[in-house]
């Protein structure tokens, strides 16, 4: 898929982040501790890690500047209500970053943080892709806290399957 316009990429991005703000609103604020093993990223983590990498990676970087991703811990924000908060305020800095581009910079060049060059509209493209990672973790978390998740378009698997003709 290459993004041609800014304006048909944001409507997207937003179906995208409408899904993974439907995952987050059912997160029980006393599990945004939660992690399946010592060491590796919480729930809030993995919210604040989209919020800083969508904002202080993607963000700066199309903007000609270098990646200042700080991080996903506490010190950004602590407890359910403030990460939520802060996950929401990057995404509209992020947002305006994006609407500030013409349909031309998209293909533009910009640098990852490892100093390859990439069009900006496939540094977009990969951004939406890591998004979507990080949500499909949290789903995993909140499975092993047997928490009730959003279909992400409304039907189960099985549900799927039963509706599917017989082959």
């Amino acid at each position: 898929m290459e993004i041609q316009s800014v304006q048909s990429f944001i409507g997207y991005y937003e179906k995208i982040r409408e899904r993974t703000n439907r995952i987050i609103e059912v997160v029980p604020p006393g599990h945004i501790d939660f992690s399946y093993k010592p060491g590796k990223f919480t729930i809030g983590d993995q919210i604040r890690h989209i919020a800083t990498i969508e904002r202080y990676m993607y963000g700066e970087t199309i903007s000609g500047r270098k990646s200042a991703y700080p991080g996903c811990g506490k010190e950004l924000a602590d407890g359910y209500d403030e990460t939520v908060q802060f996950f929401n305020e990057m995404h509209r800095q992020t947002l305006e970053i994006i609407n500030a581009l013409s349909d031309e910079d998209l293909t533009r060049k910009c640098l990852t943080p490892a100093g390859n060059e990439i069009s900006i509209w496939e540094w977009l493209r990969a951004m939406i892709e890591h998004e979507i990672h990080h949500r499909a973790e949290i789903y995993i978390y909140l499975n092993l806290l047997d928490v009730k998740t959003p279909q992400i378009y409304g039907f189960s698997a099985e549900e799927v399957q039963d509706m599917s003709i017989k082959l």
